[in-house]
């Protein structure tokens, strides 16, 4: 049978399987196709922009409950043949969900077995050796001197899965990396599995608590980097999608000093979506377009983006009903109960430069955040 992918119509249907879907969903409109979303939210902005949407099982910290996913998706594809299912974040730590996927649908993105290439510590550390990538060692067995450690989750997203190591006891899922000062980078790029087509950089910041130090805060996409480290890390960068076949949208996490450190590969859609999509080349239907090995476009910018969370400093019994400013998205529900360290919604900035676009986002979070912390008191 052909798969429906092959055939990119405007207005076919999609169906989009992540953690929070909202972001891809609004990824999907610009693209001109009909989003069908299963996430663990479904908060209001993800039911404004979906067709029809669903609530899955699962938690932020596990990922997306297994068991009753397939049906689930099943049930929201109803009588269609959608062109193809995007998944984002939520799977990297049991990608066997994703071969189960594809024997039903179309799956726009890279498979189990790429996945595993990529994430695996032990895997990522043996391919950055091959290329001639700096990466920071790690280990599974606690280090004499624990004070340059981290200690990180496999699979895990978000940056909340790492802390500094702080005894020798770690869990079954959990690893030892070598902790490397510099400022973050990320690198995001479409994937052919051939090569890495460069789209731009960004910066991410932390938001963090006595918990979380390392919490993802938000993004900014830079209009200008090094060319000659550009350069370096696209030769890298390819090398590695000829070997492992990444294909579709993907992200490179840098630790940026004198020298590059690779951290992780992210083989999916992320969160830096939001600052880099456009209407004038929307990146869903390049990240499809590279699924089936046709020919893509990478978007030009102007200026700069950022997106930051907001998240509850504070337990709160009761979300007050909130009117959200047009520069804000994945609101939460007015009524429901929050604990310390939930994400309340998303703050978006553009301005001509990153520094600015930062500071406009940064800024805005501490604006909207007098509507819900008079609640605190």
């Amino acid at each position: 049978m052909r798969s429906p992918l092959l055939a990119i119509l405007p207005n076919s249907a999609v169906l989009i399987a992540a953690v929070s879907g909202r972001a891809l969903a609004a990824a999907a409109r610009r693209a001109g196709l009909r989003p069908l979303v299963a996430d663990l939210f479904n908060d209001s902005d993800t039911l404004a922009l979906a067709e029809r949407a669903i609530k899955l099982s699962g938690s932020l910290q596990d990922g997306i409950g297994e068991v009753a996913l397939l049906e689930a998706l099943k049930e929201l594809a109803g009588d269609e043949m959608p062109v193809a299912l995007i998944y984002g974040s939520g799977f990297e730590a049991n990608p066997g969900v994703i071969d189960a996927i594809s024997r039903r649908f179309a799956v726009a993105g890279n498979s189990a077995q790429t996945i595993r290439a990529v994430k695996d510590p032990v895997n990522l550390q043996r391919l950055c050796r091959q290329i001639g990538i700096p990466h920071p060692a790690i280990a599974f067995e606690a280090p004499n001197d624990l004070k340059n450690w981290l200690v990180k989750r496999s699979g895990a997203a978000g940056g909340s899965h790492v802390r500094q190591a702080c005894d020798s006891s770690i869990g079954r899922q959990h690893y030892y990396q070598r902790f490397i000062s510099g400022r973050n980078l990320s690198a995001l790029f479409l994937a052919d599995r051939k090569r890495a087509n460069m789209i731009g950089f960004s910066r991410q910041w932390v938001s963090p608590t006595s918990q979380t130090p390392f919490r993802y805060g938000g993004a900014v996409r830079l209009g200008r980097y090094d060319r000659k480290k550009a350069a370096l890390i696209e030769t890298w960068l390819n090398a590695l999608v000829e070997i492992t076949g990444l294909v579709g949208l993907c992200s490179a996490d840098f630790i940026d000093d004198r020298d590059l450190h690779l951290i992780e590969i992210n083989p999916r859609p992320g969160a830096t979506l939001d600052i880099f999509d456009c209407e004038e080349t929307p990146l869903l239907l390049e990240h499809m377009r590279a699924t089936i090995g046709s020919d893509i476009q990478i978007p030009s910018y102007a200026g700069s983006s950022a997106s930051g969370i907001a998240y509850a400093d504070k337990a709160l019994g009761s979300f007050p009903d909130v009117n959200w400013p047009v520069f804000t998205a994945d609101h939460q529900i007015s009524g429901t109960a929050l604990q310390a360290g939930d994400p309340i919604c998303t703050v978006f900035a553009t301005a001509p430069s990153a520094s600015a676009a930062m500071k406009a986002v940064k800024d805005r979070i501490k604006q909207i955040a007098v509507n819900w912390r008079e609640e605190y008191r």
